[in-house]
């Protein structure tokens, strides 16, 4: 598995969740900090393009960034 991390909107964490896991087998998602706003997508590696593409889409529609080397407790 892939994995990205991705801080968003507090209210939309539920509706990218969502969207990325409708292209079932692809990816799924949890979240890491919901007072922080943080996701983790794991990806399956045949899909990495694909899912990088589909995230960097959700990034032109909502507030949501990367973060680098995010540490999970």
């Amino acid at each position: 598995m892939i994995r990205k991390y991705l801080k968003l909107m507090r209210k939309d964490i539920s509706l990218i969740q969502f969207i990325i896991e409708g292209y079932e087998g692809m990816a799924t998602v949890t979240t890491i900090d919901p007072h922080a706003a943080i996701i983790q997508v794991s990806i399956i590696p045949d899909f990495i393009l694909e899912m990088g593409d589909i995230i960097n889409d959700l990034k032109n529609k909502y507030k949501m960034e990367e973060v680098a080397d995010y540490q999970t407790k």
